[in-house]
C-alpha cells in the first residue's frame, strides 16, 4: 500500500490526482474517472480564471459546479493579480464553493504567457509570493496547492525558487510538471527535477506530473523521484479507467489492469456523451462536445478512417450508438494503446511581455487583461 497524501485536512489514498485540462475535466469526465477509481483519488476542475469567477461569469459558474458525490471538491484557479486572486479565494471560502484550491502556474499557452501568466509568472519571484500570500490568507481553513513547470526555458529555471517561496507562504503541496514552458508537451518529462524539488522542499508533499501513460509509470515515478503522489493528465484522455489501474497498482494489485474490449469502450463512450448532455442540458450539444474524445477512445482499435470521421460528426446519442454498433466490438484491447496521447508539440519560443526577463524580482507590467479563459499545464 502507498502512503496516503495529505492535502490539508483531506487524505488522498491512493495519492493520485486528475490534472485540470481545458474542455476535458468537467463534471461529467470527473464523474467517469471517479466511478472507475471507486471514489479514490483527487479530481480537479477545469482551470477557472479568478477575474471571471469574481465577476460571476455565467459559463464560469457552471464550470465550478460539482456533483453531489464529489468530495473533496477541488477548484483550480488561474490569476495574475494578487488582489483579484485574493478576492476569488475569499469568495470560494465564504460561499463554500470548494474544499481545496489549486493555483495554476504551469500553462504554456502563448496567449497566457504573453501576458505574464501561467508558466511565465514564477520567474517574477515577488509577484509569485504576493499571489500565494493573498491566496493562503484568503482561503481560511481551505488548503491551497500550486502546479508549476520547471521554468520558462533551460536558461530560466524557476522551480526551486518557486518551491521555497511556496513553503514560506503556507502552500500545502506542490505539483511539478517536469517540462519547461518552451517544451510545451514535447520531448521527455524531466523526472530528476521532481526528485530535486522533493529534496528542496521536504516540508510539504511534492507531486510529480509528466509522461504517466500507465499505472506502472506512476509507480516508477514515485520509486525514482521519491515524490508523494502523481498528477495524471493526457494519459487518461479517452481512458478514464486508467484511474482503476492506478488504484489497483498503488494498492499492490498490479495484475488488475484494465484491458477493455471495444464493446466495453463503446459503452463508456456512450455514457460519457450521455453525462455531457445531462450536464449541458441538451443531448445534441453534449454529443457535439463529446466529439473531441472519439479519437482518443478509439486509439489503436481497427476502425476505418471513414467510420472514425463519421463518429466524430455525430450529434445524437442514437447516431453515436448505431455507429459504434457497426464496429467489430469483440476486438480486444490493442497493443500499444497505452502509450502517449494528446498534444506532443515541443520546442516553442515562449512569448513573454516586453522586458519580462530583465529583472526576476520586479513585478510591474502584468495587467488585468492577462486573465484569459484558457487552460493547460
Amino acid at each position: 500500500m502507498s502512503t496516503p497524501l495529505q492535502i490539508g485536512p483531506h487524505t488522498v489514498q491512493p495519492p493520485v490526482v486528475l490534472a485540470p485540462m481545458a474542455g476535458i475535466t468537467n463534471a461529467p469526465f470527473r464523474t467517469l474517472c471517479r466511478e472507475f477509481s471507486a471514489g479514490k483519488g483527487l479530481f480537479v476542475s477545469e482551470m477557472i480564471t479568478t477575474r471571471a469567477l469574481v465577476e460571476r461569469n455565467e459559463k464560469t459558474m457552471q464550470l465550478i459546479h460539482f456533483d453531489e458525490s464529489e468530495r473533496p471538491r477541488s477548484i483550480q484557479l488561474y490569476g495574475v493579480d494578487p488582489a483579484t486572486v485574493g478576492k476569488a479565494v475569499r469568495m470560494i471560502a465564504e460561499e463554500d464553493l470548494a474544499d481545496h484550491i489549486d493555483l495554476n502556474f504551469g500553462c504554456p499557452v502563448p496567449k497566457v504567457t504573453r501576458k505574464g501568466g501561467g508558466s511565465a509568472l514564477p520567474y517574477k519571484r515577488n509577484l509569485l509570493r504576493a499571489i500565494l500570500r493573498e491566496a493562503v490568507s484568503g482561503a481560511g481553513d481551505l488548503p491551497v496547492t500550486m502546479k508549476m513547470r520547471k521554468g520558462i526555458d533551460d536558461d530560466h529555471i524557476t522551480y526551486l525558487d518557486a518551491g521555497r517561496i511556496a513553503v514560506e507562504e503556507g502552500v500545502t503541496a506542490i505539483a511539478l510538471h517536469g517540462r519547461t514552458a518552451s517544451q510545451h508537451y514535447g520531448g521527455t518529462a524531466d523526472w530528476d527535477a521532481i526528485a530535486r524539488l522533493k529534496e528542496h522542499v521536504p516540508e510539504i508533499p511534492v507531486l510529480g506530473n509528466g509522461d504517466i501513460w500507465s499505472a506502472e509509470d506512476a509507480l516508477r515515478m514515485v520509486r525514482e523521484t521519491g515524490c508523494d503522489g502523481v498528477v495524471v493528465g493526457r494519459g487518461c484522455l479517452g481512458r478514464p479507467w486508467l484511474f482503476a489501474d492506478l488504484v489497483a497498482a498503488f494498492e499492490g494489485r498490479t495484475q488488475d489492469i484494465a484491458r477493455p474490449t471495444l464493446r466495453e469502450v463503446a459503452d463508456v463512450m456512450v455514457r460519457h456523451a450521455t453525462l455531457l448532455g445531462e450536464w449541458i442540458g441538451d443531448e445534441s450539444r453534449g454529443v457535439i462536445d463529446f466529439r473531441k474524445h472519439v479519437a482518443w477512445y478509439l486509439k489503436g482499435f481497427a476502425v476505418g478512417s471513414e467510420m472514425r470521421k463519421r463518429l466524430a460528426i455525430t450529434s445524437s446519442l442514437e447516431e453515436l450508438r448505431s455507429g459504434l454498433d457497426e464496429l467489430d466490438l469483440d476486438q480486444p484491447w490493442p497493443a500499444g494503446a497505452d502509450g502517449p496521447r494528446g498534444r506532443t508539440s515541443g520546442n516553442n519560443r515562449v512569448v513573454l511581455p516586453d522586458g519580462w526577463l530583465k529583472d526576476p524580482y520586479d513585478c510591474a507590467g502584468v495587467g488585468e487583461d492577462a486573465e484569459l479563459d484558457t487552460s493547460g499545464g
